[in-house]
């Protein structure tokens, strides 16, 4: 099969911000766990994405914590310190030299994480919550907020100082953004609970003060759980209310993905769920921005990630676990879909 020229597909060329995607491929961000204790970037973080780059339209490197408190694991990538700073320049040059655009996700655990990793009881937005984890949470004053919004800012400098082509916030998979806009976790009665415009209300000062600390021109993601997958959590009306907020704030693109209940959903017998399973997500989202859209959820083969684009269901496919089982996958694509 051989592309047309006019028709949109995985291997039309994006603008996105101040980069130029090649094609609309990316690696979405996958912890590895292989950084030192502090944070910082090991020989073999970088050996992975080198490993994974060839035929890509983008790589988002897995989260990195911006507070020791957010931290998720020991061994996660950090971008806290300054100290950071030199291990995620080497680990941007390296894949900046493959050709391929980059971004780097930053996040803080929230609820989810441990005693034993963030050195402290976990945080979130209400006392008690517990979040795909053992421990409760302990409720985060304003004073704190304001102190996170200021973390996240910085953690974007340091990301755009070591080279990185882009920012993305992780507001998914039940991480501390994500938990604030869920009816399930926050549980809190002052500005920043109860209604959904309120529930958001944090995901967007965050996204505000990342946005000027940026500055114009630089391109800033956010992945957004667009279902929770549990009763009573967010779904796709959430997503559609949500991302326009997004936007106005300073996002110059949407990743949806799942959101408390995980990066997909529970398949019975084992079974892998269908390729592309968060696409009613995708159409629920472009129907109502006006930036691109990057929709994750199983994609295995080229032809339903074409599809996808085809379709207006993504104007971005992430592709994860095919592309660590096959690091060529995106060249393969390439030559099965006739685009070399």
């Amino acid at each position: 099969m051989l592309f047309l020229a006019a028709e949109t597909n995985l291997f039309s060329p994006l603008a996105l911000g101040g980069l130029s995607l090649p094609n609309r491929i990316a690696m979405p961000p996958m912890a590895n766990n292989k950084a030192t204790l502090t944070g910082d970037v090991t020989d073999e973080i970088i050996e992975h994405y080198l490993r994974h780059a060839a035929g890509l339209g983008l790589i988002i490197v897995e989260h990195a914590y911006v507070t020791p408190a957010g931290r998720l694991n020991l061994n996660q990538l950090g971008i806290h310190e300054e100290g950071n700073v030199p291990g995620l320049a080497r680990l941007a040059a390296a894949i900046r030299g493959t050709g391929v655009p980059s971004a780097i996700q930053i996040t803080h655990a929230g609820g989810r994480t441990t005693l034993q990793a963030a050195g402290t009881q976990p945080e979130g937005p209400s006392d008690g919550i517990q979040v795909r984890a053992k421990e409760a949470a302990r409720g985060l004053t304003t004073d704190d907020l304001a102190e996170l919004r200021a973390a996240f800012a910085e953690a974007a400098r340091r990301a755009k100082r070591a080279g990185f082509g882009a920012v993305e916030l992780h507001g998914a998979h039940g991480y501390l953004l994500n938990q604030f806009y869920s009816p399930l976790t926050n549980l809190r009665g002052d500005q920043y609970g109860g209604s959904r415009a309120n529930r958001l209300r944090f995901p967007l000062e965050v996204v505000a003060a990342t946005r000027k600390a940026l500055g114009p021109g630089y391109p800033l993601l956010y992945r957004l759980g667009g279902d929770d997958l549990l009763p009573g959590g967010l779904n796709a009306g959430d997503a559609a209310y949500a991302a326009p907020a997004l936007v106005e704030a300073g996002v110059d693109m949407i990743d949806l993905s799942g959101g408390l209940g995980g990066s997909g959903p529970a398949t019975d017998g084992g079974a892998p769920p269908q390729e592309g399973y968060f696409g009613y997500l995708g159409q629920a989202v472009k129907a109502v921005v006006n930036v691109p859209v990057m929709v994750t959820g199983g994609v295995r083969t080229p032809q339903v990630a074409d599809r996808m684009v085809r379709d207006a269901v993504a104007d971005v496919v992430g592709v994860g676990r095919a592309l660590l089982a096959d690091p060529t996958w995106a060249r393969r694509a390439a030559e099965e879909l006739g685009a070399v």
